[in-house]
């Protein structure tokens, strides 16, 4: 009768073993990607591409090493391409299930993937028109046709509410303030919750309310982009204020590379307010990014997501010039007129904003100011760090532009805010595992954890598998 018992107690324990496979955002910061293989459902926790360092990029092409048509559901924290922008990819390999986030997760999660593919497919042809890519023909990561396939699998669900997946699985999206849709996510998996902070935000933000707090978590998987550094006092007002003037004096350009959502909104309404407050003078200030553009659009839709008024948002619209056409991006470069751009991409990646500086970065007179975290092997960290030179389509150019830096209007918490998130749960944890971070970062993280909770902490690897009981 024992042996029975025991058999079965075994067969239970084995049935709701749950599997871990970490495939992003593990000793690196981009490419979030975390499967969880579970009795009855297979779900992925965001779906990335990798971006900075070569290696990692390459990454991208590689087959998912998991069979993507037994995945069943997705789970979006938020609609940044490094949570989103390999789904077309997984589409492609044979996932057809659904792809969850909430409303504004998955409009921002659309017009990132229409923009991306659109910006690969024209690196292709830029790339086997001039001759410059190693492989012949270059293809499109993936095309706009796979991007607007890969929509259709969308299904926008509340946030703050639990919505069953199968009888034992159930999960909720909570506001974590990081940008517009944003959220962590909790999972309840037979009883034990695991929770996914996706990219925490800041406590004090311009246009963001602060982040909600996870108040249980069993398993808690942790961002940890910014764990060993506390955000400057800075202020930027002041700093956009000096580098504006300087820019009328020299008569020459301010580049802002800008993230598109969040960063470069949070931008126009700086600048508006210097404006209206009479602090800076009436400089033309262009907005060229057709992503940020339509992110505005998401703005006006969900307003009840941010702090902006309609009047508010109708005002700092008004003020920036907005740019529609590329034919427009040549007649800004070639205005002589002082004048300040904000350009994606925010990494100095892609985007409108490398036009802009393959014509200006070699004049003395043009500025460059760096508003957020610049990912190792990016152009971005190139700039932050001094290069001399800067790539661009296959060719080198100087940098004679000024470079600036501006690390306080980050969209992630710092250190203190990371630890400040934490401090709402009310058991122990019986793992955290920190994730989207640098190793420096994620083990400065470890060890303030550690001396303040004593908790235990996992620094997984890229392609981790861990195992726990559910």
């Amino acid at each position: 009768m024992r042996s029975i018992f025991c058999a079965t107690a075994v067969q239970t324990i084995h049935m709701r073993k749950t599997k871990i496979h970490f495939l992003g955002a593990s000793g690196t910061v981009t490419g979030s990607k975390f499967l969880l293989e579970i009795p009855g459902q297979n779900i992925l926790v965001d779906c990335g591409m990798f971006q900075g360092l070569k290696e990692l990029r390459e990454r991208n092409w590689e087959d998912f090493p998991f069979d993507a048509s037994e995945i069943d559901t997705i789970l979006l924290t938020h609609g940044h391409l490094d949570h989103t922008g390999y789904l077309p990819r997984l589409v492609q390999q044979g996932f057809c299930g659904k792809i969850i986030g909430t409303a504004p997760t998955l409009a921002i999660t659309e017009i990132i993937l229409k923009d991306s593919a659109k910006i690969h497919e024209e690196e292709a042809e830029k790339a086997n028109k001039e001759g410059y890519s190693k492989h012949a023909p270059a293809i499109p990561f993936y095309t706009t046709k796979d991007a607007e396939i890969t929509i259709k699998y969308f299904q926008p669900k509340e946030k703050d509410t639990w919505i069953d997946l199968t009888e034992n699985i159930k999960y909720r999206f909570c506001y974590n303030g990081h940008i517009i849709g944003s959220t962590f996510i909790e999972l309840d998996i037979f009883g034990k919750i695991f929770v996914f902070s996706g990219d925490i935000g800041r406590e004090q933000d311009l246009l963001l309310f602060p982040p909600e707090k996870p108040r249980w978590a069993d398993y808690l998987f942790l961002e940890s982009t910014y764990g060993n550094k506390l955000h400057p006092t800075e202020s930027v007002s002041e700093k956009l204020v000096e580098l504006i003037r300087k820019t009328i004096n020299q008569r020459g350009t301010l580049i802002i590379p800008s993230f598109a959502v969040e960063r470069l909104q949070t931008l126009m309404f700086i600048l508006w307010k210097l404006y209206h407050e009479n602090r800076i003078p009436n400089i033309p200030i262009f907005i060229d990014s057709p992503m940020g553009n339509n992110v505005l659009s998401v703005f006006k839709r969900f307003s009840t997501w941010h702090k902006l008024s309609p009047s508010q948002f109708r005002a700092m619209n008004n003020r920036m010039q907005i740019i529609t056409s590329y034919k427009e991006t040549w007649e800004t470069i070639d205005n002589p007129r002082p004048k300040v751009v904000i350009a994606g991409s925010g990494m100095v990646t892609g985007g409108r904003v490398l036009s802009y500086l393959k014509q200006l970065i070699d004049e003395e007179t043009t500025t460059i100011l760096l508003v957020g975290y610049q990912a190792e092997g990016t152009r971005g960290r190139q700039l932050l760090e001094g290069a001399h030179e800067i790539k661009f389509f296959g060719k080198y150019y100087p940098v004679k532009a000024q470079v600036h830096h501006i690390e306080s209007l980050s969209a992630h918490a710092d250190q203190q805010g990371i630890l400040n998130w934490i401090g709402g749960i009310k058991n122990i944890p019986e793992n955290v595992f920190l994730i989207h971070g640098e190793p420096t970062a994620m083990d400065a993280l470890r060890m303030k954890i550690q001396d303040k909770y004593k908790w235990r902490i996992t620094i997984p690897e890229l392609f981790d598998i861990h195992e726990v009981i559910v």
